[in-house]
């Protein structure tokens, strides 16, 4: 008889239970490296790039002094891996640290520093300093938006993987009222920032009700703004730096500005199938062609660093010749900007800025890796911004699944954070529900991704529900659901009872009921997930029911029965509902499945209010 496998496993990452549970041997990934260049990361496919042998460590001030090697060195929490340098630069006299980075870079530990660790709790807050000092790790945090309501969060590969929203009002449709509701219910399903890109209405009054109504960080393409009453022919750098200054100053915590797009690019985007499909990058693209001269925004990035770091803004530098299709990805235009960017890096984080770089786009799942690990060469680490990548593109309306496959992915190989994909994408402006679903299907790949990696405690979640469900505890299984609601309504559509097997299954061929039946196993027998015995489910609340209006499989009656029903209505004092497992004839349990459970033939509880 076999008693193992004769396969040997691949060298193990960390793994992502806490309490290690159940029989997986735990993460494929690498064995994290918090401190180093590989802190969560995926094995290498052969010819990919290594990362850069350089961080933010290696782009200091000028007219900051180096101190002898290693004179405080012994402050960083894995000295070990810390390069030479780390917290051996002095600043110069009278030097008032702003930025987060430049507080890492002199040691210090900041509030909002202390508040990620809380947030990520397999990381210490030296640890999140040394990452921030490395470049590897932004918190992005206007002193503005920080006075109001932020709660800071931290983007970077050391942490758990983030999900952006994006939304705004367009000349088309939405305005200041619709974008604020859709800030919540983007809250509401945990996306972790929100960009406001807002193009039409009243874009100033829409931004500044977002920056004050948001507990996540805000994003903004400042050029959207800066076009507003003009054309982009007519754009200069007096107005470039007086719209930055203007959102920095509402509490905008970090910008997108494509400054890498540069002149020697755009010979490459001739023969591309869908050109340029970055607003901004389209905009400047015209701007160069139309003046002779080099982006704008690159000419002056040296005045911008200089403002942003008054307010902490972090960049977020765009990626404006990003592919819009498959036929596009990875091509000469793409990666020409990418160097762009790297070198944008180096000289924001001689400013002391935060910087993260955003990414592709349409790409197709063979060259998702390459190209994240691409980023992690050229920008020496900065945390990568991706949107999607979409690994196919005939399927609009759905594009909220296509683009989480490439997500997943990305997020494995590399990426930090997810710009979402809602089903609205190509089609139209994304509406409340929309909203939900891109932020869902997120969630899911940053969530996926993170358990892949091996991110401490990543999968705890996961296994207190597969333990409620192993146990057939559908009100614990609801409970740890992300969607308790979606849950709920899905299984009272088929079966509004809590039996001690599944409507999918039935009685007789529920392999979970058969699994915790069998002595031998522990499947089943967590006494935390035991629970008294089968019942009929509460009501349908008013979110439950719509959920099924929407789906149309119920007629209206009875979603109106399971609505409103109450238990003096279905309840049943001392007795078990006649509809389980544990009906003494199987014949009679058999039909009883077959049949659609009619709750108003119960006998009613005494107490009607109960």
């Amino acid at each position: 008889m076999t008693t193992a496998s004769r396969y040997s496993l691949p060298t193990l990452g960390h793994n992502p239970s806490s309490l290690r549970q159940g029989t997986t041997p735990g993460s494929f990934a690498n064995r994290p490296q918090v401190g180093g260049p590989r802190t969560f990361s995926s094995p290498d496919t052969p010819d990919m790039p290594a990362p850069s042998d350089k961080t933010a460590w290696d782009f200091m001030p000028a007219d900051w002094r180096a101190l002898p090697a290693g004179q405080r060195l012994a402050e960083s929490a894995h000295p070990e891996l810390a390069p030479a340098n780390a917290y051996a630069y002095a600043p110069p006299d009278g030097f008032e640290p702003v930025t987060q980075l430049e507080f890492a870079r002199l040691g210090q530990i900041t509030p909002e520093m202390r508040r990620v660790a809380e947030r990520e709790p397999h990381l210490s807050a030296e640890e999140i300093r040394d990452e921030i000092a490395a470049g590897r790790m932004v918190i992005p945090a206007n002193k503005i938006h920080l006075a109001n309501q932020l709660d800071p969060m931290a983007i970077g590969r050391a942490s758990r993987t983030k999900v952006n929203a994006n939304m705004g009002a367009s000349p088309i449709s939405s305005g200041t009222h619709e974008e604020v509701e859709k800030l919540r219910w983007a809250e509401r399903w945990e996306a972790d920032t929100v960009m406001d890109l807002s193009t039409g209405g009243d874009v100033e009054k829409t931004r500044e009700a977002i920056c004050q109504a948001a507990t996540v960080p805000i994003g903004t393409v400042p050029i959207y703004s800066m076009i507003l009453g003009r054309k982009i022919e007519e754009l200069d750098a007096t107005c470039v730096l007086e719209t930055l200054k203007r959102q920095a100053e509402q509490g905008v915590d970090y910008f997108t500005i494509h400054a890498g797009v540069r002149r020697a690019h755009l010979p490459f985007v001739a023969k591309r199938l869908i050109g340029i499909v970055s607003r901004g990058g389209s905009l400047l693209a015209k701007w160069m062609i139309h003046h002779e001269q080099e982006n704008l925004m690159a000419q002056i990035w040296d005045d911008i660093c200089e403002l942003v770091r008054q307010y902490d803004v972090t960049f977020s530098i765009g990626d404006g010749l990003r592919p819009g299709g498959l036929a596009d990805a990875t091509d000469a235009a793409q990666l020409g900007e990418l160097e762009a960017l790297g070198e944008l890096t180096e000289r924001a984080w001689r400013h002391g800025c935060q910087v993260m770089i955003e990414g592709p786009g349409h790409v197709p799942f063979d060259q998702i890796e390459f190209n994240m690990k691409l980023q992690r060469r050229l920008c020496h680490g900065a945390p990568f911004y991706v949107l999607g990548p979409l690994v196919t593109d005939m399927f609009p309306g759905y594009d909220h699944i296509t683009s989480a496959i490439g997500a997943t992915a990305a997020a494995y190989h590399g990426a930090a954070m997810l710009c979402y994909v809602t089903p609205k994408e190509h089609l139209g402006l994304p509406k409340k529900d929309d909203v939900k679903q891109g932020c869902v299907a997120y969630k899911i790949a940053a969530h996926a991704a993170d358990v892949a990696l091996g991110i401490p405690s990543a999968r705890d979640r996961d296994d207190e529900l597969t333990k409620a469900r192993a146990a057939l505890n559908w009100e614990k299984h609801f409970e740890l659901s992300f969607d308790p609601d979606l849950a709920r309504a899905y299984h009272d559509e088929d079966l509004d009872v809590d039996t001690d097997f599944c409507a999918m299954c039935g009685h007789d061929w529920c392999s979970v009921r058969i699994s915790k039946e069998i002595g031998l196993f522990v499947s089943g027998k967590d006494a935390d997930y035991q629970w008294d015995k089968p019942k009929i489910s509460a009501a349908l609340n008013p979110v439950q029911r719509e959920i099924l209006i929407q789906r149309g499989v119920l007629s209206p009656a009875e979603v109106h029965r399971l609505a409103s029903k109450t238990k003096a209505a279905v309840g049943a004092v001392g007795q078990k509902a006649a509809c389980h497992s544990d009906v003494a004839d199987d014949t009679i349990a058999q039909q009883i499945q077959a049949e659609r459970l009619d709750p108003l033939t119960l006998e009613p509880l005494e107490d009607a209010t109960a």
